[in-house]
């Protein structure tokens, strides 16, 4: 039986929604429920949107079309799931992410599995009925769904809103440019308050800087004696010259 429901990435704004090996997909409720049997299972076929036309579905499990043989094939079998994880009134969140299973590198196993994605695509999803004696049901393809494009981790921008490359190079040269310019300003600045705290002593060549300090009295400096004074032991005052006394005659 072929359904009217065409599998589609939720419109709600989802953190990761597509990202560039893995895409999210709304879950099917309901709409299997009259073609089902307890023992059946639903499974998500990905293809690439050229290759969907071309997509033939298996005849027996043992048909299905493995993650691996997605490079030759272009298409695979994942997210196989008991049709009552689709019923009505199943529990379980709203959303399936296709691509996220990391582990599903080993080339040796004969189980399907739930790998990222290979390259940005475009893909196109279907869900598919499988009973004990093959296809029972199928939805319509999707929409191309197309994967973000990343040369490495580092180079994934995480600012959702994309920015023109002119704009980029605009704006970091902008920022080099006021970068030069605060430099120049702050040199010249250090420069005048350099200037005017240093002074060309005028007897010599050498320049003499003031220098501030908060609550420094400098010490006094010792004061020449007056003339023809004696002074006592220190810490005593001076004593001014006795007068001469004045011969007598003989």
């Amino acid at each position: 039986a072929l359904l009217p429901y065409v599998p589609r990435v939720p419109a709600a704004a989802l953190p990761g929604k597509i990202t560039a090996t893995t895409f999210t997909l709304e879950r099917p409720r309901c709409i299997f429920d009259p073609h089902t049997e307890a023992s059946d299972t639903v499974w998500l076929a990905v293809a690439f949107a050229n290759a969907s036309a071309t997509f033939r579905n298996p005849s027996s499990r043992a048909d299905v079309p493995l993650y691996q043989q997605l490079p030759t094939a272009h298409s695979y079998m994942t997210l196989e799931l008991a049709a009552a994880a689709y019923a009505c009134s199943a529990p379980g969140p709203a959303v399936l992410r296709v691509g996220d299973d990391t582990a599903c590198g080993d080339q040796d196993t004969r189980e399907p599995c739930n790998g990222p994605l290979p390259s940005p695509g475009p893909y196109r999803v279907k869900f598919l009925v499988m009973g004990c004696h093959g296809p029972k049901a199928e939805t319509r393809w999707s929409d191309p769904i197309l994967l973000q494009r990343a040369g490495s981790p580092g180079s994934i921008d995480p600012v959702p809103a994309r920015r023109g490359s002119a704009v980029l190079v605009i704006a970091s040269i902008l920022a080099s440019l006021g970068a030069v310019l605060a430099a120049a300003v702050l040199g010249a600045v250090g420069a005048e308050v350099w200037r005017s705290l240093c002074r060309r002593d005028s007897g010599t060549s050498a320049f003499t800087c003031r220098s501030y300090r908060t609550h420094h009295i400098p010490p006094a400096l010792p004061q020449p004696l007056p003339p023809s004074c004696r002074c006592s032991p220190p810490g005593l005052r001076c004593f001014g010259p006795k007068s001469p006394v004045p011969c007598s005659a003989e």
